[in-house]
């Protein structure tokens, strides 16, 4: 397990700025989660940075996504537990969640994504100033990222085995120690 390889791999297949700002948002948390659960910050980081590296070229179940990702993992040679946690993130993929590695990444994924559109509309533009009460609220209003399915970020953590509020506190402070990567800093002083 890389980091560089592994970068170097998300940027072949994916130039959206926005999907690269996802994978370094999840690469964070797992990076954190990893701390709290005792696991490998490498391995973690590694799982949520490439977990969505094929979705530009296969953006959907029908396009082949994961799937064709996993061909290419395998192909390259990753190792069998970051190909299968790449594949148990995708709900539809049949693979469960069994590993906390793969517990989290699902847990992450969405929320992460949720995360950075609550942040983005705040006058600050910034993860810095947001709390997960915020969060919480903009999770009630369906009209608000409507493509963020609300019940993968709440049996995330339900299968987690975390609180839904601590978890996105925890989520949203990971993701702080990046927001200069992720484009999250806006107008706060630093």
């Amino acid at each position: 397990m890389n980091r560089q390889a592994a970068w170097e791999l998300l940027t072949e297949y994916t130039k959206s700025e926005s999907l690269l700002k996802h994978a370094l948002a999840v690469e964070a948390a797992m990076r954190a989660y990893a701390g709290k659960f005792g696991g490998d910050a490498d391995e973690w980081g590694s799982v949520g940075l490439i977990h969505d590296f094929d979705y530009e070229r296969y953006p959907s179940a029908e396009a082949g996504h994961p799937f064709k990702g996993v061909e290419t993992l395998r192909e390259k040679g990753y190792p069998d537990f970051l190909v299968k946690a790449v594949l148990s993130h995708a709900e539809y993929s049949g693979v469960p969640r069994e590993t906390r590695l793969e517990k989290a990444l699902f847990a992450c994924d969405e929320l992460c994504g949720f995360i950075t559109a609550a942040a983005l509309i705040r006058p600050t533009k910034s993860v810095l100033d947001l709390e997960a009460a915020s969060v919480r609220k903009r999770m009630k209003d369906k009209a608000f990222a409507r493509q963020v399915r609300r019940e993968d970020i709440i049996k995330g953590a339900e299968e987690l085995g975390v609180d839904l509020n601590e978890h996105i506190a925890f989520v949203i402070q990971a993701m702080r120690g990046v927001a200069d990567e992720l484009g999250l800093r806006g107008s706060m002083e630093s």
